[in-house]
């Protein structure tokens, strides 16, 4: 018999039920899950507003029961500054993936920051040096963050450089974060300069032109490029994906958002593309092979890591019999 309820769960919620190292788990596994045919094939909408954009994804997994996630995101980058809202916000529905029942409807603004720093320390896990201890991070807001204190949790790092087209804010970002994980946080007046000093360097901004070019990463740098995911963002030269090695989240998404999507336009193919993260986490294919090798993961963010994440908030949210719930069929 379906749930005879549905369960509504607040941001504030959202954020006490899960940890960052739970996200990882569950991210990883979504992925995993994804190279083993185990997940319903994702989907994505993107509509551009008036002052910012709409992003719709929708996908499902098979994690002992079959769970199916919705989640609507705006995106309007000047919340912040002229309203004091999140520039990212919406929510997810999640629903029984077997028979539709809406299982649950939550804040969807906690999941998206968590599972997409979770994708990209999961990636670094199998494409960056393990030795890496120098970091640059393009984007000083709240996803810089995220990004910041996912790589810490994974890389040893000693030397974090951080970027920003508003200096001012990569100044208080530099303070706020340096006691946070407890290491000097310096910021890049000349970002070529920084990302030349940097085992990984982390993109994740609104830019609509790209800023990262192939003179301005080493050999052996791997680049996450996390900001690119509607079809008119962009952060790197597209030759830098057609030089290198490119990891993709989900291949046919990157091939109409994201970087992939960029360097195609300039003469790049699908096949080229070295594989998805999932092929690389189900050990179907390995991860880094030299030391030497650039690579770029190239993320839109997908509906596989919504849904796993929000599978697991609410099967912790109904054990703790945390939220409230309502029948929306009554």
């Amino acid at each position: 018999m379906p749930s005879p309820h549905t369960l509504l769960l607040s941001r504030s919620q959202v954020r006490e039920l899960l940890t960052f190292p739970e996200y990882v788990d569950a991210v990883e596994n979504a992925f995993r899950q994804y190279a083993q045919g185990k997940a319903l094939k994702p989907a994505l909408l993107h509509v551009d507003a008036i002052g910012g954009e709409f992003h719709v994804k929708a996908g499902g997994l098979q994690l002992g029961r079959v769970y199916f996630a919705l989640k609507s995101n705006g995106g309007f980058f000047q919340n912040t500054r002229r309203f004091g809202m999140p520039n990212i916000q919406g929510i997810i529905l999640l629903c029984d993936g077997e028979n539709g029942y809406p299982l649950a409807i939550m804040d969807s603004t906690e999941i998206t920051m968590k599972r997409t720093g979770a994708a990209a320390a999961i990636a670094a896990k199998y494409l960056a040096r393990p030795h890496s201890s120098s970091i640059t991070i393009c984007g000083c807001g709240t996803q810089g963050a995220i990004q910041l204190l996912a790589m810490k949790t994974l890389l040893p790092l000693e030397n974090v450089y951080v970027f920003d087209s508003d200096e001012s804010r990569a100044h208080l970002f530099a303070e706020k974060m340096s006691g946070e994980i407890g290491l000097r946080v310096t910021v890049a007046a000349d970002l070529r300069a920084a990302t030349r000093k940097s085992d990984v360097c982390v993109t994740c901004t609104p830019s609509r032109q790209p800023y990262l070019g192939i003179d301005d990463v080493l050999p052996g740098t791997f680049i996450a490029a996390m900001g690119a995911d509607s079809p008119d963002k962009q952060e790197l030269d597209p030759e830098l994906l057609k030089r290198n090695k490119v990891v993709v989240d989900l291949l046919e998404q990157c091939v109409h958002v994201g970087e992939l999507h960029h360097a195609i336009g300039e003469g790049m193919k699908a096949e080229d593309v070295y594989a998805e993260l999932g092929e690389i986490v189900a050990g179907h294919k390995p991860g880094r092979t030299s030391e030497d090798e650039i690579i770029v993961f190239d993320a839109t963010g997908t509906a596989l890591q919504d849904a796993a994440a929000a599978a697991a908030v609410y099967e912790k949210a109904e054990q703790a019999g945390i939220g409230r719930t309502i029948n929306l069929f009554g």
